[in-house]
Parts: C-alpha cells; sequence; structure tokens
C-alpha cells in the first residue's frame, strides 16, 4: 500500500453515511425464506455456525419472535444485542432475521471489508460501551450509525479485504486444529474415566460377563450389587432452611449454587429442603436422564423434589460420584425412570433401586479415584496449554483486523 492509499485508508466517514439501514420486516411470503438467528451467526469470525445449505426446515418457522426483518444478497448484518459477542455477517442468500440483527445494504463501501470494520475490536468496544439494559444489553442505531469508521478508496477495500480472507483463514485453520486437540482431550479424559471406573485399573485381570448389559465384562473378583443393598434414602428435611443451598447438574454434578450464575425461581424459605450430607448421593429426579446426579461434597440442602441417598459402607463416595456420572449411567436409570415423554422422565428411589452396580474392593474404588485424579491433572495441562494457543491465535486475528482496516500494515508488503 503506497503513501496515497495509506492516507485515504485514514478517511473516516460516519456508517450512516455509507450504508442504508433497511427496516423491512417479513410478512406473507416473506415468511417462507430461511431464518437467521443470532445463534446461527459465529461470534468473532463473520461466519454462520451451519453452512446455508444445512440450516434446517425448521428454520423456517419463527421462534419467539412474532415479526423478522428481511435482507438481500450483500447485505452486513450486526448483532445490537450483547454486541461484545461481535456478531457479523455478509448475506450469502436472501432470508429474514431477529430483529436483533441490524440489517444494513452498504452503499460506498465493500460489504466484506465492512465485515472487517465491524469485527475491530475497537468498533466493538465502542458500541458496547453504549449499550442499555443490564441483563439484555443493546445498542442502538443511532449510537452504531453515528460511528466513524475508515473508508479508503473502494480498489483499497478490496486489497485489505483479500488480504484479511486469506490471513483470518489461515488463523482459523489453526484455531480448528486446535479445537479438534481439545475435542480429542475431551473424549479421552471420558474414555479414561470410564475404563477404570468400569474396568480396574490391571489390564491382565482375570474377566467375567457381569450379567448387566450396560457394564459388560468386568475384573472376576468384582461384585455387582442392586443398588437396593448399597444405599439407603436419606430423607431429612430443614428445619431454617439456613443450610448451603445446593444444585445437580448433568455438567457439573453437585456444587454450592452460589458458585455458580443462575437465574432461577427461588422460595420464599428453604424450610422443608432435603438435608444432604458429604458423601450422599444426589439425583436430580426430572433431570436423571440426562445425568444430573453426583456426590455432595459439603453438607447442604437440595430441593425436596430430588431424592439424596446414604451410601453404605462398601462404597467410597469419590467412586461412586464417577460411576453415577458416565454418560452409559445416565442411559441405564432412564430404564427404570418413569415419563410418557422421554424429556419429561423421573427416576423415583424405586427405580434407583433396582438399577445393578460394579463393587470393587474400596482399596480400589480408592485406588481408581486416585488413578482418575492424576491423569485428568494431566490431561487438564495439555487442555489448558491449549486453550491458551487458541485465546493467543484469536488475539492474532483480532489485531490484524485492526491494523488491516485502519492502514497500519502495509498490505503489498504483507501480501
Amino acid at each position: 500500500m503506497n503513501a496515497v492509499d495509506f492516507a485515504a485508508a485514514r478517511n473516516l466517514k460516519r456508517l450512516k453515511y455509507v450504508v442504508c439501514l433497511r427496516n423491512a420486516r417479513a410478512e406473507g411470503d416473506g415468511i417462507a425464506r430461511h431464518y437467521i438467528g443470532l445463534e446461527n451467526v459465529e461470534p468473532w469470525t463473520g461466519k454462520l455456525v451451519q453452512p446455508a445449505a444445512n440450516i434446517s426446515e425448521n428454520s423456517l418457522a419463527m421462534e419467539g419472535e412474532s415479526t423478522s426483518s428481511t435482507f438481500e444478497v450483500g447485505d452486513v448484518l450486526f448483532g445490537k444485542l450483547r454486541p461484545y459477542l461481535a456478531k457479523v455477517w455478509v448475506a450469502e442468500f436472501p432470508g429474514r432475521s431477529t430483529t436483533e440483527l441490524l440489517v444494513m445494504q452498504p452503499r460506498d463501501v465493500d460489504a466484506p471489508f465492512l465485515r472487517y470494520v465491524l469485527l475491530n475490536r475497537t468498533f466493538i468496544d465502542a458500541v458496547d460501551a453504549s449499550t442499555f439494559g443490564s441483563k439484555m444489553p443493546r445498542a442502538d442505531w443511532d449510537f452504531i450509525g453515528n460511528m466513524p469508521i475508515p473508508v479508503p478508496g473502494l480498489h483499497v477495500q478490496r486489497r485489505i479485504a483479500r488480504f484479511l480472507d486469506r490471513q483470518t483463514a489461515s488463523i482459523d485453520a489453526l484455531v480448528c486444529a486446535k479445537q479438534r486437540q481439545l475435542d480429542l482431550i475431551s473424549e479421552k479424559r471420558k474414555a479414561m474415566i470410564a475404563a477404570a471406573v468400569t474396568r480396574g485399573l490391571d489390564p491382565g485381570a482375570p474377566m467375567r460377563d457381569s450379567g448387566v448389559p450396560w457394564l459388560g465384562a468386568v475384573p472376576a473378583h468384582w461384585q455387582i450389587e442392586r443398588a437396593r443393598w448399597l444405599f439407603r434414602e436419606r430423607d431429612v428435611r430443614s428445619e431454617t432452611g439456613e443450610e448451603e443451598m445446593l444444585t445437580v447438574s448433568h455438567l457439573t454434578g453437585v456444587t454450592p449454587r452460589s458458585e455458580k450464575d443462575v437465574n432461577m425461581f427461588e422460595a420464599e424459605t428453604n424450610e422443608g429442603y432435603k438435608v444432604c450430607l458429604p458423601g450422599d448421593l444426589v439425583i436430580n429426579t426430572l433431570w436423571a436422564w440426562m445425568g444430573a446426579m453426583g456426590v455432595a461434597p459439603m453438607k447442604g440442602i437440595v430441593s425436596p423434589a430430588y431424592n439424596v441417598y446414604e451410601a453404605g459402607p462398601r462404597l467410597e463416595s469419590s467412586y461412586v460420584d464417577l460411576l453415577v456420572r458416565l454418560p452409559v449411567f445416565a442411559r441405564e436409570v432412564t430404564r427404570y425412570s418413569k415419563g410418557v415423554w422421554s424429556s419429561r422422565l423421573r427416576l423415583y428411589p424405586e427405580g434407583f433401586f433396582e438399577t445393578c452396580l460394579p463393587v470393587p474392593p474400596l482399596e480400589e474404588q480408592r485406588a481408581v479415584v486416585v488413578h482418575i485424579a492424576r491423569e485428568i491433572a494431566k490431561l487438564n495441562g495439555f487442555r489448558d496449554a491449549t486453550g491458551r494457543t487458541i485465546e493467543l491465535l484469536k488475539e492474532r486475528r483480532s489485531a490484524l483486523i485492526a491494523a488491516a482496516v485502519t492502514g497500519q500494515i502495509d498490505i503489498g508488503a504483507a501480501a
């Protein structure tokens, strides 16, 4: 980029003078257009989460909105709800979108270049600082339209966009490769836990058929017992409701509600909630089929709709936590749950007590727990290092876009 082009790249114009805001709403035949919601736009990349060809027919139906905006090929869509997510997309087909996406028709600016301008972190940060509303922060067009943006000549814009297309594609490929590594680490973690919990740590141990389909073969010296002989239901109610409130999730097991950022209904009093002690198994009756169960790490209280079980002396609580949080165990308890609809199944005590569990010797249970903790620590190290690399790549991408659209890079030399 020569000196003249560099100077042109610094020419600033207000956004509203280089685009025309579309305010058309989908009516009648317009409803047949493919629908794009905020969830369909990937943050910070300007890409659809799913290719247009794969947008399901369900996207033709309105979901939670009475109106939608229409857009045409080449329009630039910008997310005004939670703008810090940086959701920007250049339309590749005519369609309709949530009204939380501003639809801009470029006039004196190249659409691919404008996409990168809007993805510039400086632009995003300025728009985000203008938002109103705490739970659903939004920016408005009056502010966004008055934002100054660099508008060099069209030939310069196109050169910058082509340069950034190449460079960001290379970075995105590296991010995808690193993300695949994270996925592999996650799968390895799941497989390692499942193998240790259901097969033990000695690969040479004699095996036998457990007679339980979800378990398959287990070490010959392990016992198999129904839950009714291993657990006792605990139904003790809080008199004050002042104990630590615990939640049960399929993702995190049993954790204090104070550690979770949740917006949910809270009763006026927690009196009568069920008390659980450290090491108790807590099962979310309604979501057990999803794996919402685990062992309480502390004394606390849980919803009276949950079930609490005290483990007998033959079980190590940490081993139980690993066992019941296996996805295959969640599928097993589904067989004993009651309900007409799969999404409304409930696991009551009489159903849980019918499940069969492996019971290794206590020493082996403890050894499995120690082994898994050690291996998870190693995997977490790899995961964290890979995550840091991804963040660095994303920062590099963001810095490159900012430098290119503001004329701080000699595109001719960089290309």
